[in-house]
């Protein structure tokens, strides 16, 4: 219960910024900010922005100094959802329970929707009052190579490319270290810069990221194809029907239940030489794997 409070008040806190932060609908063009603000606004859990704040609590940071580094990054996750969805990528029509960008306003709208989120997402980190070990330019390469062609979209390509193939496990982890777990690897990586945290603290924290980023993915995996769509608030069963690399598909479905919780351990374990300042980071690493049950 004391972790589901922290959820809500954290989603809030993220809510009103990206609201300070963004255009207001009645910006010229309209069209386009309305846009930027259905997706947005859509109802998403703010996972990303939510570990970003964890992460610098954790290393004894203020979240208020983490909170543009937390809604720029979710400016960037609302952006490869968009881009996700198009016709010519998953080609999704529901996203969150309700229809996505693009069957509301229009390819074109849509993917210049997700281009002003991924552009404005730089202006709202530029915020961000910086700390003594790591500058404004030190953040914003992070964020830029986080969601850039060796990352988040070196991970869709890959994704693209595999579907219908037979690939290999260590092929699939490539496209789910960068598709998804790199995004949330900075997410509290982020998070620890904005608390000045030592070398010691942030390599512990990067890698509680990286392995809950596989977990967190592995763990839909197995939600497309055992949850209704209703459920998942986009289209279940999608990932078998187009054929795609999932770890259901090269693992089975127990074998991948086994590797969320190996992996979800790991996460934990590397959360060891911060002590109870971690406590609310394990909160929601076993959040996120209960999502499954």
């Amino acid at each position: 219960m004391e972790l589901k409070r922290y959820l809500v008040a954290r989603q809030k806190e993220v809510d009103r910024a990206l609201d300070r932060f963004l255009p207001k609908a009645s910006t010229k063009p309209t069209t386009i900010h309305k846009a930027m603000r259905y997706s947005l606004f859509a109802g998403g859990k703010r996972l990303r922005p939510i570990l970003c704040l964890a992460a610098a609590e954790a290393c004894g940071g203020l979240t208020r100094r983490a909170l543009p580094l937390a809604c720029a990054l979710e400016c960037i996750h609302t952006y490869s959802l968009i881009h996700d969805d198009l016709p010519s990528m998953d080609n999704d029509d529901f996203r969150r329970g309700r229809p996505t960008c693009h069957k509301v306003f229009g390819e074109g709208i849509a993917v210049l929707a997700g281009d002003a989120l991924l552009t404005i997402a730089f202006e709202i980190a530029a915020e961000a009052e910086t700390s003594p070990r790591y500058d404004m330019c030190t953040i914003l390469r992070e964020i830029a190579v986080a969601a850039g062609s060796r990352k988040l979209i070196a991970g869709q390509v890959a994704d693209l490319e595999g579907e219908g193939k037979p690939i290999t496990r260590a092929e699939l982890r490539y496209i789910h270290e960068n598709k998804t777990a790199a995004l949330i690897t900075t997410s509290v990586r982020l998070g620890a810069m904005s608390a000045n945290a030592t070398p010691g603290q942030l390599n512990a924290i990067s890698n509680f990221g990286r392995v809950l980023g596989l977990a967190f993915q592995v763990i839909d995996d197995i939600l497309d194809v055992t949850q209704t769509s209703e459920k998942l608030g986009k289209s279940a069963g999608k990932d078998v029907a187009a054929r795609k690399a999932t770890y259901p598909a090269v693992l089975g479905l127990e074998r991948s239940r086994a590797e969320a919780a190996r992996l979800t351990r790991e996460a934990h374990d590397s959360l060891y030489s911060l002590g109870k300042r971690g406590e609310t980071l394990h909160g929601l690493a076993n959040y996120l794997l209960e999502r499954e049950y």
